[in-house]
């Protein structure tokens, strides 16, 4: 028995499971393509610019231009991207990216919710249906007979949408939960990255007023070294910037 014959025995209800599965499946995949390319590039961005602002705010407002084709580029880049701004700014200008990324980190969980609570009714709703028709067909008469064997037949072919509900409910599961995981992490590496660009703020606050094209060095890819920095009570902002 093969897939075609199994999809055409489950029933009217195995079309629009069908139908949910390609949209959870494009969803999968497209998430599945986003986090890769964000889980395999994040850290070096992060490395980069606050290893750069570390020396020159400017080379590390220019790598957060640079990388703003990456989540942690644009919430890097988003308070250099003021000519002067106070230590309040700079951490609004902070926040207000982050929840805007992350919300966009999430799209797509609507569809996959939407899937996980439809996918199981409707594969119960096939095998209703095939019962109901099951049953019609038995007469008082032929129970008992050989002619009442079509309809256990049928009606195990009528479990076979529930089945399949079950089977697409539970793939969208596994990796709904897999993506929300992805976002909590994220939550974490940009309070982090926020928390160390606002520190570095307070120590040397950049002044962008007389700001020129920096140049970026082509192999700046030295990693930042943990402890490089010595925080400590930060100070508050000097009236002139260094």
């Amino acid at each position: 028995m093969d897939i075609l014959d199994l999809f055409y025995k489950g029933g009217p209800a195995m079309w629009p499971l069908l139908v949910l599965s390609i949209l959870a499946l494009s969803v999968i995949f497209e998430r599945l393509w986003f986090w890769l390319r964000i889980l395999t590039q994040e850290k070096q961005i992060v490395d980069r610019i606050l290893d750069a602002a570390q020396d020159n705010w400017e080379v590390a407002a220019d790598m957060a231009r640079q990388a703003s084709h990456q989540p942690i580029g644009r919430f890097l880049y988003a308070p250099l991207r003021f000519a002067k701004s106070d230590a309040e700014t700079f951490r609004l200008a902070l926040e207000a990216t982050a929840e805007d990324e992350l919300a966009g980190m999430r799209r797509g969980e609507k569809l996959l919710e939407a899937v996980i609570a439809l996918a199981p009714l409707l594969g119960l709703l096939g095998t209703v249906l095939g019962l109901i028709h099951s049953l019609r067909s038995i007469r008082i008469g032929d129970l008992g007979t050989e002619s009442t064997a079509g309809v256990t037949t049928g009606i195990g072919e009528s479990l076979i949408s529930t089945a399949s509900g079950l089977i697409v409910a539970i793939i969208s599961l596994v990796f709904y939960r897999l993506f929300q995981s992805f976002v909590v992490n994220q939550v974490k590496v940009f309070r982090k990255a926020g928390n160390e660009m606002e520190l570095l703020y307070r120590q040397s606050p950049p002044d962008f007023s007389n700001r020129t094209s920096a140049i970026v060095p082509e192999n700046f890819t030295s990693p930042r070294k943990p402890g490089k920095t010595k925080v400590s009570e930060p100070p508050e902002p000097p009236n002139t910037p260094n």
